[in-house]
């Protein structure tokens, strides 16, 4: 964390403070392709996209096409929620997972960072990489088919668990 008013972390950051949410939460994304994203429009009101993310070296990536409408959204307002594809069905095997926080662009002149990226992603080309700040990771589930369990983490705090019939 930076000393902002809600500042986020590194998806290794998460990873290390919450390794079984975090691995929980990477599966649930890793067993679909297409996930739905909700940044902010110019007026405020909330836009969802279709999204494919990548949890490369530590880091929450998204990686978008050139002037796409959700890429010009978090240029102007970084506020992102990010909801996992629940798949075919009502069972939502592991739960439903969604993260919250800031995406960051990497600009053009990273060309490092954005070697990087198209070396294991390959993208077409030209596109935006953003790497993201998580300030909110929420897991909900269903156990013994009785409870609706929901775990909750923010930086700087240890997961809080709500269970409710």
């Amino acid at each position: 964390m930076d000393g902002r008013e809600g500042a986020g972390v590194t998806w290794g950051a998460f990873t290390a403070a919450e390794p079984e949410l975090a691995r929980t939460v990477e599966e649930r994304f890793a067993a679909h392709t297409h996930h739905v994203l909700a940044t902010l429009r110019k007026d405020g009101s909330p836009r969802t996209s279709g999204l494919e993310v990548r949890f490369l070296d530590g880091e929450l990536w998204f990686g978008m096409m050139p002037e796409s409408m959700k890429a010009l959204d978090l240029r102007r307002d970084p506020r992102f929620a990010l909801q996992a594809n629940p798949g075919e069905g009502t069972t939502m095997g592991g739960g439903d997972v969604r993260i919250a926080g800031r995406a960051v662009e990497v600009p053009e002149d990273d060309t490092a960072t954005r070697a990087r990226y198209a070396e294991e992603v390959e993208p077409p080309e030209p596109f935006h990489l953003f790497r993201t700040e998580v300030t909110e990771v929420v897991r909900t589930s269903v156990e013994d088919e009785k409870y609706l369990v929901v775990r909750v983490w923010k930086p700087g705090a240890p997961v809080r668990t709500l269970k409710r019939t």
